[in-house]
């Protein structure tokens, strides 16, 4: 219970720049979690889908490749459906290779959608604590020069500790912020290159089965 009334205590003695500060914690930590756990289910998603995928590209079965992909929402799906859509239809590499950078384009917003919301928040709480601190040290002059002198320590004690509790309150909120943001950020950039990196393994996938059947249709014209 004590360390209840003391959080009170330091709240409270914050002024009224802490609930502004509490508000944008609140709202950060809430944007925080939910990009941790949909990029979190992201990435695992598509680490499941692609292990059903590799070997069924592999062995060049692009049909049932096309089944798999059509019923699954996941990011890897949505840009590997693009490439599967054009082959046999197109023969050049670059053209599915544009196409599925086109895709990426699309589904990268979604990937980074309201992380660099976490900077702005950690910048608004920071500039809060020191609009805090100003209030406190204008409370704290005005403590000097209008009132009695056996009453100057108690409000001058009582502004510095707005002064100061707003700041470190400021602080302990952005400081996690900037450290949520980076790390997001580094998931984010993760699962970007984990979705490139799965679709230069189809295009090699795709123009080594295109050239492994060059020659039987070469073939196929000779004896016709």
């Amino acid at each position: 219970m004590d360390f209840f009334y003391s959080i009170v205590n330091f709240f409270v003695l914050g002024g009224p720049f802490m609930l502004p500060i509490l508000i944008v914690g609140a709202v950060g930590t809430a944007i925080a979690v939910e990009r941790y756990v949909t990029l979190t289910r992201m990435s695992v998603r598509n680490r499941s889908v692609w292990a059903q995928l590799e070997p069924v590209l592999a062995n060049g079965d692009f049909d049932k490749a096309r089944e798999m992909t059509g019923k699954d929402e996941s990011a890897i799906s949505r840009l590997l459906s693009v490439g599967l859509a054009l082959q046999g239809a197109v023969r050049r590499r670059d053209d599915v290779k544009t196409a599925m950078q086109e895709r990426m384009t699309e589904i990268m917003p979604r990937l980074e959608r309201r992380t660099h919301y976490l900077g702005t928040m950690a910048n608004i709480a920071t500039l809060l604590g020191l609009l805090g601190t100003v209030s406190g040290l204008i409370h704290a002059f005005s403590a000097v020069a209008t009132v009695n002198p056996a009453e100057k320590a108690n409000l001058l004690s009582a502004s510095i500790s707005e002064a100061m509790n707003c700041t470190a309150f400021g602080l302990v909120t952005a400081v996690p912020f900037l450290v949520m943001h980076a790390f997001l950020q580094s998931k984010t950039t993760q699962l970007i290159e984990s979705l490139e990196s799965a679709s230069i393994k189809f295009l090699t996938m795709l123009t080594t089965r295109q050239a492994s059947r060059a020659p039987l249709e070469l073939a196929r014209v000779a004896n016709a």
